[in-house]
C-alpha cells in the first residue's frame, strides 16, 4: 500500500518532467534548424569559392604549359629551316668561294713580289708627293688686235638703216590704186608687209587705227569698211580708194588732213558713210549720191567750202554733221529723207522762212527731220516763227 502512491509520484514526476523536455525541445527545435541552414548555407559558399580559385589557378598552369609548348615547336621548327638552308647549294657555293684552297693555284707567291718588280721598273726618286714636271714651251702670248674700222660705205649703209627704223609705217602708194595685187594678206605696203599684217583685216573690214600712217594703205579689192583713226594722213588722194567698187564706209577720225582730192570718193558705188571729223579740211569734196551719212565737224570749212545743193539729190541721206566749222548759211536744199542736222558752234546768221518749209504748199509737213541743232550760232530763232511750221520740233538754238 506504501509503495502504490510512491510509484504514481514517481511516474507523476517523470511525466512531468519529460512534458516539459518535450516543450523544451518545441522551442529550441526551430532555433536549431536555422542554425543549421546557416551553416550549410556557408560551407556551401565556402566550397564554391575554393572550387573557383582552384579552376583559376589550373587554368594559369595550362596557358604556361601552352606557351612553353610553343616556344619548344618554334625552337624546333627553326632548327629544321637552319639546317635546310646550311644543305643548300647556294649555300655551299659561297662556302667554297670563301674558303681559299692554295693547292688550286699554281701561283708562287713568294716569287710573285720579284717578278712584278721586273716588270715595272720605277725610276728612283719619284714619289707621290714629289710629281715630275715635263719641260715643254709656252703659249704664245694673247694680243689684242686692233678691230679694223667700217669702210664708208658701211657707215652709210647703216646710218641709212637707222633712220629707215625711225621712219613711221608709211603704206606704199600702187599706181592701179588700193585694189592692189589682190593676195592672201592684201597688197604690200611701203615696208613690204602685207596691209593685213600691218593692220588688222575682219571678213571685208580694214582696221589700220593708230599706227602711224601718213597715207592710206593698199586695200584688198573685198573691203567694204575702212578704218584709219588716229594717224598722221595729210593728203587723200584720187588713186587711194579706186576700183573699190564694194566700200560702204570710210572713217578718217583725227588725222592731220588737209586737202581731198574732188574726185577722190566719186568712184565709189556702194559708199554710204564718210566720217572726217577732226582734220583740218576746208572744202568738202563732191560725194556720190548713196550717202546716209556725212560726218565732217571739227574742220575748217568755211563759206565756200560746200558746193552749191551739194545735198539735193542724196535721197538716201539721214545725218548731216557740220559741227565746229566756219559755215555761216544752212546748205539748202536739204534731202527730205534727212533726219538729224547738226550745225551748232558755226556762224549761221539768219534763216529764210522756206529754208525746211514750203511756202506754196501749206500742207506739206517734214516728219523725218526731228533733230536740228543751232545753238552756238549768232541767230534769233524767234524771228523767223514760219520756218518752222512744218517741222515735228522746233530747232535748238537761241529765241532771244
Amino acid at each position: 500500500m506504501l509503495l502504490y502512491p510512491t510509484t504514481e509520484l514517481i511516474s507523476v514526476v517523470e511525466a512531468e518532467h519529460l512534458a516539459s523536455d518535450g516543450a523544451k525541445r518545441k522551442e529550441l527545435e526551430p532555433k536549431g534548424r536555422a542554425e543549421a541552414f546557416l551553416q550549410a548555407g556557408t560551407s556551401s559558399q565556402y566550397h564554391a569559392n575554393r572550387g573557383s580559385s582552384q579552376r583559376d589557378h589550373s587554368g594559369k598552369q595550362e596557358t604556361e604549359v601552352d606557351d612553353s609548348m610553343r616556344m619548344l615547336v618554334g625552337l624546333v621548327l627553326g632548327l629544321f629551316v637552319l639546317k635546310a638552308a646550311v644543305a643548300g647549294p647556294r649555300f655551299s657555293r659561297q662556302v667554297d668561294l670563301d674558303t681559299y684552297d692554295s693547292a688550286n693555284y699554281d701561283v708562287d707567291l713568294d716569287n710573285l713580289n720579284s717578278e712584278n718588280q721586273d716588270i715595272y721598273d720605277y725610276e728612283d726618286g719619284l714619289t707621290i708627293d714629289d710629281p715630275q714636271i715635263e719641260i715643254g714651251t709656252l703659249a704664245p702670248p694673247d694680243y689684242n688686235y686692233p678691230v679694223p674700222e667700217a669702210s664708208l660705205e658701211e657707215q652709210v649703209e647703216q646710218e641709212e638703216e637707222e633712220e629707215e627704223e625711225e621712219l613711221p609705217l608709211t603704206p606704199q602708194l600702187t599706181p592701179q590704186g588700193s585694189g592692189g595685187s589682190g593676195v592672201l594678206m592684201g597688197p604690200d605696203t611701203q615696208k613690204g608687209m602685207p596691209t593685213c599684217l600691218l593692220c588688222t583685216c575682219l571678213g571685208g573690214s580694214v582696221y589700220c587705227d593708230d599706227l602711224k600712217l601718213d597715207s592710206v594703205p593698199p586695200l584688198p579689192k573685198d573691203t567694204t569698211h575702212f578704218y584709219a583713226r588716229y594717224n598722221r594722213i595729210t593728203k587723200i588722194n584720187k588713186s587711194d580708194f579706186a576700183f573699190m567698187s564694194k566700200l560702204k564706209k570710210i572713217d578718217l577720225t583725227a588725222n592731220e588732213i588737209t586737202s581731198i582730192d574732188e574726185k577722190a570718193f566719186m568712184g565709189l558705188p556702194e559708199l554710204e558713210e564718210l566720217v572726217i571729223r577732226e582734220n583740218h579740211i576746208s572744202h568738202l569734196p563732191a560725194l556720190p549720191e548713196t550717202m546716209s551719212l556725212i560726218d565732217a565737224s571739227h574742220n575748217n570749212i568755211g563759206t565756200k567750202g560746200i558746193h552749191k545743193e551739194a545735198f539735193k539729190d542724196m535721197t538716201s541721206l539721214l545725218y548731216l554733221y557740220l559741227t565746229d566749222n566756219h559755215i555761216d548759211y544752212i546748205p539748202v536744199p536739204l534731202p527730205d529723207s534727212l533726219r538729224s542736222l547738226h550745225l551748232q558752234r558755226n556762224n549761221i546768221q539768219m534763216m529764210h522762212e522756206d529754208t525746211f518749209c514750203n511756202l506754196k504748199d501749206f500742207n506739206y509737213i517734214r516728219n523725218a527731220l526731228e533733230d536740228i541743232r543751232l545753238d552756238g550760232n549768232p541767230i534769233n530763232l524767234s524771228r523767223t516763227p514760219q520756218a518752222y511750221v512744218c517741222l515735228p520740233r522746233i530747232p535748238i538754238g537761241d529765241l532771244i
